[in-house]
């Protein structure tokens, strides 16, 4: 199968480009370990396949709504934790597509 015709399959069973759903999916990845772990952002970060931090907090804010020092920061409170729910609610879900 070539690139085009798997962009344009993919595009057509999920809604939405194949290179959103897998930069979602590795920013929904990564608020769930700053949420859940002690990992710092600077072990995260390549982990995800990200070479900077910088790169990073880039792609990790539009996705996300914050960047992740400030997601760090907001989860130790419940209501910042359940506004990023309700964001994170209100955009596809990689999971079950």
């Amino acid at each position: 199968m070539s690139r085009s015709s798997f962009a344009l399959k993919f595009r057509e069973t999920v809604g939405v480009p194949a290179m959103d759903y897998l930069t979602r999916w590795r920013m929904l990845l990564a608020s769930d370990r700053l949420e859940n772990s002690d990992d710092p952002i600077s072990a995260i970060a390549p982990s995800l396949g990200y070479e900077s931090e910088s790169a990073f907090s880039t792609a990790f804010k539009p996705v996300i709504g914050r960047s992740p020092r400030q997601n760090s920061r907001d989860l130790t409170t419940a209501p910042a934790h359940e506004d990023m729910e309700a964001s994170r609610s209100d955009q596809f879900d990689p999971a079950a597509g």
